[in-house]
């Protein structure tokens, strides 16, 4: 089976430019991006690395650091959307294709490789995610987050297959009693990782934005509202910084603080 991990990396973020370049504890970000998809890649035979970018500054770097690079279109609308372009560039098409985030310094290379071992295991999803369950005390604490930030933090529900049924930038599903007799909450916490079987990517692609997806600002929903199937996989971040991703100044010293 052939994997393609492709680390989308745009330059002119609006509300932090150069984010691929910034430094977090003396390394590019988009080295540690880099490296964390590299360690996946070598315990699965048949995995490439690759960045995707639009930008020459990037591919320079990739170049001088010799990272593999492809150069995209400027047009392209999101990092899915680069994802897909950057693929079709390869000289052999990939099975199964992986959007890791240039963003994304903390993820744990682990994670990755559970998007990969579940697809060999499931071939008949569209998608693959994972997710985090969260324990009573991340519960309260993402609510409180949500009084400020109503927009930081996507959950989710599944069914007994782990398919994705829906996910909100809400807190889903309502919990009417609480139960904390258990460490865990019945709360799912989603992880902005995908991985696409090759022809399902190029499904999505063509497809328009849809309603849910326009008025959540979440991209997956398009696939659900379309038909495709979405399978997560539960994740733990075993007490590593559970940080997503890096959007301003301000997140990147909070990485450089957690990784202190």
């Amino acid at each position: 089976m052939k994997t393609a991990i492709i680390i989308p990396a745009r330059y002119g973020s609006t509300r932090f430019p150069g984010k691929p370049m910034a430094l977090l504890k003396g390394k590019a970000m988009i080295h540690h991006v880099y490296d964390i998809a590299r360690t996946a890649a070598a315990t699965h035979a048949g995995a490439t690395v690759h960045i995707a970018t639009d930008d020459s500054r990037i591919a320079d770097f990739c170049r001088e650091y010799s990272i593999p690079a492809l150069m995209t279109s400027p047009d392209c609308a999101t990092g899915t959307d680069r994802v897909m372009d950057a693929a079709s560039q390869l000289e052999t098409n990939p099975d199964f294709i992986i959007n890791l985030q240039g963003d994304a310094p903390l993820t744990p290379p682990d994670f990755v490789s559970a998007l990969i071992d579940t697809f060999v295991n499931n071939k008949e999803a569209d998608i693959i995610t994972p997710m985090t369950q969260l324990s009573w005390e991340e519960l309260d604490q993402l609510r409180n987050n949500k009084k400020t930030t109503p927009f930081s933090g996507t959950t989710a529900v599944i069914n007994n297959s782990g398919r994705a049924l829906w996910f909100s930038k809400n807190i889903i599903p309502a919990i009417r009693k609480e139960d904390r007799s258990t460490p865990l909450s019945p709360i799912y916490r989603h992880i902005g990782l995908y991985g696409y079987k090759r022809t399902s990517l190029e499904k999505y692609i063509a497809l328009p934005p849809s309603h849910y997806e326009t008025l959540e600002g979440l991209e997956q929903l398009r696939a659900l509202e379309n038909g495709m199937t979405i399978q997560t996989v539960v994740v733990d971040y075993k007490g590593r910084p559970a940080m997503t991703g890096i959007d301003s100044p301000e997140d990147l010293a909070r990485a450089e603080q957690l990784l202190s």
